[in-house]
């Protein structure tokens, strides 16, 4: 079938299309011959109970620096228009993230969006892991300095973050007995109200930091994020080197264990973070690493989607 299908994303003349997962997904839509728009999420307006889009129709090319030819801006009724959107934007998941989700949320499932808004919203990323006791290691969600620095001397080495940073920004490792934590806490709440995640350090990362990639709760593979030398940010963002990955025992029990969760909440592209044996983050809002998936594998995350897409439109029709 042939799909209405918006992105809301970040401007695409702007991506690296070398290693832009959201790029790939749309690659494999025109491929099938779908029409796509894109807006940003500024473009999103909202009147007598219908949200619309200002969006500009998209051509695109596998040539870097010529990968896209835009046209007129129109008018998009986003429930009466539309078939699919892609909630694809980039965080930070601040106030104008979570507002979106909200205008988004009054036509899904009547136009599919993907992730599901509502979960997208209810499920932050470094929160939802914090749902499967025994997955994560002792990690606390806090703003107060005294349970911080508790939660530090019983744990020793850490990683400190802010809650809903991404991309690797913002993330601190503390030896144990640092004594800059107090400062590091001030610092960060003169930025933001938002709270700090404290999570006992894993050795393991030096060996890389797996990114699994699941749609519709199916591992369809993943790749390992190897950090430089002496470094703990493993994200490809930050300087980080993506490499094959062979899944582990341990890393398709996470993933099984996950997947009602993310079938039942309606989160169909997800990219979950797995340091050694622990599962450190849940990624529903843009999630990368399936340019180099591609690569490594040949598994193309974008058809897979759009198989599953498709599968859940004809089921409810």
């Amino acid at each position: 079938m042939s799909l209405r299908v918006a992105v809301q994303m970040d401007p695409i003349e702007n991506i690296n299309i070398g290693g832009d997962t959201t790029f790939l997904l749309m690659m494999a839509a025109q491929r099938r011959g779908h029409t796509l728009w894109v807006y940003q999420p500024e473009h999103l307006s909202y009147e007598d109970g219908k949200p619309f889009a200002r969006a500009r129709k998209v051509t695109l090319r596998d040539v870097k620096g010529d990968h896209v030819t835009l046209g007129d801006y129109e008018k998009l009724d986003l429930a009466d228009d539309l078939d699919v959107i892609l909630m694809r934007q980039d965080p930070p998941f601040d106030i104008a993230y979570i507002t979106a989700t909200y205008l988004l949320e009054t036509v899904h499932p009547q136009t599919l969006v993907v992730n599901n808004p509502t979960s997208v919203r209810d499920a932050p990323e470094k929160l939802l892991a914090t749902r499967f006791p025994g997955l994560q290691p002792p990690t606390l969600i806090s703003s107060d300095p005294v349970a911080l620095n508790d939660f530090f001397a019983r744990h020793g080495d850490c990683i400190l973050k802010p809650l809903h940073g991404a991309a690797g920004n913002g993330i601190i490792k503390l030896k144990a007995g640092d004594r800059n934590l107090d400062a590091l806490i001030e610092i960060f709440g003169g930025i933001s109200r938002e709270p700090l995640v404290l999570q006992k350090f894993i050795p393991a990362v030096s060996a890389g930091d797996k990114r699994i990639i699941l749609i519709d709760g199916e591992i369809i593979g993943g790749i390992n994020r190897v950090p430089e030398d002496g470094a703990v940010r493993s994200n490809l963002r930050v300087g980080g080197t993506a490499e094959p990955l062979v899944l582990t025992k341990r890393d398709r029990e996470i993933c099984e264990i996950l997947k009602p969760v993310l079938k039942e909440k309606g989160l169909m592209f997800v990219g979950i973070d797995v340091i050694g044996d622990y599962l450190t983050e849940i990624n529903v809002t843009s999630p990368t690493g399936a340019v180099q998936l591609k690569a490594f594998e040949g598994v193309d995350a974008g058809e897979i989607l759009w198989d599953r897409i498709a599968e859940t439109l004809q089921n409810r029709a």
